[in-house]
C-alpha cells in the first residue's frame, strides 16, 4: 500500500522548530510523498525552499487559497499563473470558496475560483478544492465547465452524502481529514 499525504502546509512558520523531524517521521512511517498546497504569494518561496530540500518527497501545488482572496485578487492570480508557467507544479491548489468566516469577498472568491479552474483545464492540471459553507457555489461554477470538469480532490470533504455522490460523479476524489473524527461529523 502506498501512503501519500495529499495536503500538508509544512512550509508554514508553525513547523519551523520541527519541520525536519515531521518529515523524517513521515518517511519512517511509510509516507512516500507529501503534496504541498500553496496559500498566497507570500507562501511560494518557503514552499519551494522545502521542495528543493526534499525534491523526491515534497511536491508543490500553486494556487490562491480562498481566504487569501481580496479586492486585488486579479493581480495575485496573475502572479500565481506566472509561477505556474515558470515552475513545475503537480496541481492547482489550494483553490475554492470559503464562506465560513466572512462573506465580504464572496464575489471575488467565485471569480478567482473560476479563473483557476479555467487555468487548470487549459493546462491539464488537477485541482485541490477547498470548500467551507459553499458547496452550492462550487458546484454552480464547476457545472459551467460541464462536461469538461477538471480532475482533482475535494480537500477535507465535509459535505453530505448527496454532495459526495455529485462530486464523485464529476470525477473528483474526496479528501477525508481529521474533521471526520469530530462527534458531530
Amino acid at each position: 500500500m502506498q501512503f501519500i499525504d495529499t495536503h500538508a502546509h509544512l512550509y508554514l512558520p508553525e513547523f519551523d522548530s520541527d519541520r525536519d523531524e515531521v518529515i523524517n517521521r513521515a518517511i519512517q512511517q511509510g509516507v512516500e510523498k507529501i503534496c504541498l498546497p500553496n496559500i498566497d504569494i507570500r507562501s511560494v518561496n518557503p514552499m519551494l525552499a522545502l521542495v528543493n530540500k526534499y525534491p523526491d518527497f515534497c511536491f508543490p501545488m500553486m494556487g490562491l487559497h480562498p481566504s487569501s482572496v481580496r479586492k486585488n485578487y486579479c493581480d495575485i492570480i496573475k502572479k500565481v499563473q506566472e509561477h505556474l508557467l515558470r515552475e513545475n507544479f503537480i496541481a492547482i491548489g489550494e483553490i475554492g470558496i470559503d464562506l465560513y468566516w466572512d462573506n465580504t469577498y464572496r464575489k471575488e472568491q467565485m471569480k478567482a475560483f473560476r479563473e483557476q479552474i479555467t487555468f487548470a483545464i487549459d493546462n491539464h492540471l488537477p485541482v485541490v478544492i477547498h470548500i467551507r459553507e459553499s458547496f452550492d457555489e462550487v458546484f454552480q461554477i464547476l457545472d459551467e465547465f460541464k462536461p469538461d470538469y477538471p480532475i482533482g480532490i475535494f480537500h477535507s470533504f465535509t459535505g453530505n452524502l448527496d454532495q459526495a455522490h455529485r462530486a464523485i460523479a464529476m470525477g473528483f476524489k474526496l479528501g477525508i481529514g481529521g474533521i471526520v473524527t469530530f462527534k458531530n461529523s
